[in-house]
This record gives C-alpha cells, structure tokens and sequence, in this order.
C-alpha cells in the first residue's frame, strides 16, 4: 500500500489509471470488502452532489452486496459533518429516491 501511495502522490500515469479504471490497486487488490467499499463510494457520491441516477446505481449495487438500507442513509448521516447541511438537504431527497422511498406523500 505505501507503494501505492507512493506512485499514486507521483502521479504515476499507470497507477492512476488502474486506480480510477477499477476501484482497486494495481496489484489486483481491494483493500476493501465490497459492501464497504460501495458504501465508501456513496459517501464521495454524497460529498460531490451527484446526481439520482449515479446515487441509484451505486445504492442498488451495495444492496446486492448486502448492504441494509439503514446503513445506506447511515452514510448520509455520517458524512453530514463534514459535507454540511446545505448538501445533506440537497441528497436526502435523490437518495431516498435512489432506495425507492416515495419522499413525495403527506404524513
């Protein structure tokens, strides 16, 4: 991993691209298990505001690898501090969308 890191503050050219092409290290490796690292993707999802369709593929692919939708919105949670109120707001709604929730009935 330090080599890794190494060549990717270096901005090796085949790193980088293995990295951005796959998810994982060049070496063939995930450092994460599916369900984390998709987890972790939603979370950068979040961060950038991308939009519903990005949010929906991604959510449907951590569900497949066995993620709860408690923990899909425990990412939204978790990276409030840091993304702030204004984003949360903005992604609760494509999120809940994203999962199938109907954000739209009166309660």
């Amino acid at each position: 991993m330090e080599e890794l890191l190494r060549r990717l503050a270096l901005n090796d050219e085949k790193s980088v691209g293995m990295v951005l092409m796959s998810g994982s290290s060049p070496g063939g490796g995930m450092a994460l298990v599916p369900k984390v690292d998709l987890l972790v993707r939603l979370g950068a999802l979040v961060a950038v505001g991308a939009a519903t369709a990005s949010l929906r593929r991604t959510v449907q692919l951590a569900l497949a690898a066995g993620a709860s939708e408690a923990e899909i919105v425990g990412v939204l949670v978790a990276v409030a501090p840091t993304v702030g109120l204004a984003r949360v707001v903005a992604t609760a709604p494509k999120l809940a969308t994203a999962i199938g929730y109907d954000t739209e009935t009166d309660e």
